[in-house]
């Protein structure tokens, strides 16, 4: 009997469950999440400073975590809201009604922001006007809505970054607080969408200048120069530059930069470290971790985008800041070891995007990549159309890969707006920038290869997208990045995104099977043992997941 008893419990802890006074079994989960996206990382960053990493950061994760190597996002466009929306959703933008960080309406022809919310105020900043922010626009739940639901509301959900987009719809509909960053004051914030006023711990955090402490000496390389090796020079004529400078060279003079500029922070290492303290302080002020329930803590790191906008992905800047992420990983892993418990708190780490190379290095090295115009689309593509139907105007704007048309204007005129979309297209394919045009409507039937279908048809939400979408050949850039780099292409470089699971039930291990990105919140769904997004369509990485 005794046994037969033994066998008992061992099995049943196999299963994720253990016994209570003798008798009610308990369900395991760990004590924390703690899901970090960072901004623009390409999954390559992983491997290219892998030499340089200390083995506290990013080592730590690849050494001792669960790598889904060949993570992409399935959709388009990859940019930060649709980016986080997904990982957090498992959803994808035809089905979240997140399309884009803002689109047109296409039945009022209103640029709407993808946190926007008239109804709410800002709280903690300079203006109540400013801070109108909610997770009003998503149009599903998040894996950190379904967390609180699993709980009765006792788990405890707080989102952080400097963005706020980044911040709100990771954190779900019912998360306990979102807060992000306020350049004009200089603080984190929020909206009464989750407070009216901020608590103490955040007052306390944005009263003790901690700005101020990490530029003091500029921003100058962490470790000498001259052992930079996987970067551009430091001066090359395609990174920008903050104003005042005269050239994109170390060091650069932040403190004085940052007086006449506030946001200029963001295009710096030192708002990732900010954001961090910022996290820890959260951690306390709403003792994640230490509760009955599992807490879950949403991070995002944003300054690696603004710095490979300014910079590009071949910077020494770029690689400086991912040298300085490093080591806010390593601290974080810390604090979550000392206040939560190693082996309690289960981490992933993803990114929203990743990134071109900049036009100019691409050139330089006899690679595909050119400039494009988009508004010199939309005037040619007006006229094209005029020609054919004699009304004017028919196209709004080329916004996140898609023609918006005026709906409208189309309907009101009695135009057929299958023959309007199947012109454009025909003209759009004519161009020589343009690689594929087509009706998003007639996807299924056209000659457009895997996965760039499928990308397609899960980013078609009719109201907020337009009807014909373009690809543009590898390697192009809007005009105005004539200097450093943007994303939002079907492209490996901006698609192909880290994956990386650690600590509670995550053995180590790779996998090398294509993940989807929608896959990750179902993912961490099964781990935890609750109900997956209410708009989720991905599939569970069941490599990872214990066995029974």
């Amino acid at each position: 009997m005794r046994i037969i008893i033994v066998l008992l419990a061992f099995f049943i802890s196999l299963s994720g469950f253990s016994q209570v006074n003798g008798n009610t079994a308990k369900l395991q989960r760990p004590k924390l999440v703690v899901g970090i996206a960072v901004d623009q990382m390409r999954w390559d960053y992983l491997y290219r400073y892998y030499d340089r990493y200390g083995n506290d950061g990013f080592r730590r994760l690849l050494n001792g975590g669960y790598s889904c190597e060949n993570t992409m996002i399935n959709y388009l466009p990859s940019l930060t809201a649709v980016g986080h929306t997904v990982v957090f959703t498992g959803s994808v933008p035809a089905l979240s009604g997140i399309t884009g960080n803002d689109w047109m309406d296409q039945l009022t022809g209103k640029t709407v922001y993808c946190t926007s919310d008239s109804t709410v105020q800002g709280v903690g900043g300079s203006s109540p006007n400013e801070g109108k922010m909610s997770p009003r626009n998503l149009l599903v739940t998040t894996i950190t809505d379904e967390l609180r639901i699993a709980t009765n509301f006792r788990s405890k959900v707080v989102g952080v970054s400097l963005k706020d987009r980044a911040s709100i719809l990771p954190a779900g509909h019912s998360a306990n607080a979102a807060f992000w960053f306020e350049d004009a004051s200089g603080h984190f914030i929020t909206s009464t969408y989750y407070m009216n006023q901020l608590p103490d711990w955040a007052t306390r955090f944005n009263n003790s200048n901690i700005i101020d402490s990490l530029i003091v000496k500029g921003w100058n390389t962490l470790y000498p120069i001259n052992t930079y090796k996987q970067s551009d020079p430091d001066n090359v004529p395609y990174e920008g530059k903050f104003v005042g400078e005269q050239a994109p060279v170390f060091p650069h003079p932040i403190k004085e930069i940052y007086a006449s500029n506030k946001s200029s922070i963001r295009n710096t290492p030192f708002g990732n470290t900010l954001t961090l303290q910022f996290a820890k302080a959260a951690l306390d002020g709403y003792n994640l971790g230490r509760g009955e329930a599992t807490d879950f803590l949403t991070i995002n790191f944003a300054c690696t985008d603004g710095v490979g906008h300014m910079y590009g992905p071949n910077s020494i800047e770029i690689e400086d800041t991912y040298l300085r992420l490093d080591k806010d990983l390593a601290n974080l892993f810390q604090t979550l070891d000392q206040k939560v418990g190693k082996g309690q708190w289960l981490l992933f780490l993803t990114a929203d995007h990743g990134a071109a190379n900049t036009v100019g290095f691409m050139q330089e090295h006899k690679l595909p990549g050119e400039l494009t115009s988009p508004s010199r689309l939309v005037d040619s593509l007006n006229r094209r159309l005029n020609e054919l139907f004699q009304v004017s105007g028919l196209v709004r704007s080329i916004s996140n890969n898609m023609v918006n048309f005026d709906v409208n204007r189309i309907y009101s005129s009695a135009l057929d707006f299958d023959a309007i979309k199947k012109a454009a297209v025909d003209f759009l394919q004519r161009q020589p920038e343009i690689v594929i045009a087509v009706d998003i409507s007639k996807v299924g039937e056209s000659p457009v290869p895997e996965p760039l279908k499928t990308m397609i048809g899960n980013s078609y939400y009719f109201k907020r997208s337009g009807s014909v979408l373009i690809v543009a050949k590898s390697g192009q850039l809007e005009a105005f990045y004539k200097t450093g780099t943007s994303h939002s292409k079907w492209n490996p470089y901006d698609t192909h995104i880290p994956f990386i699971l650690y600590g509670w039930n995550i053995k180590p291990g790779r996998l090398n099977r294509t993940v989807n990105m929608s896959d990750i919140a179902p993912t961490i769904a099964a781990l935890l043992h609750i109900q997956m997004g209410s708009g989720s369509v991905g599939q569970v990485v069941t490599e990872v997941i214990p066995a029974k």
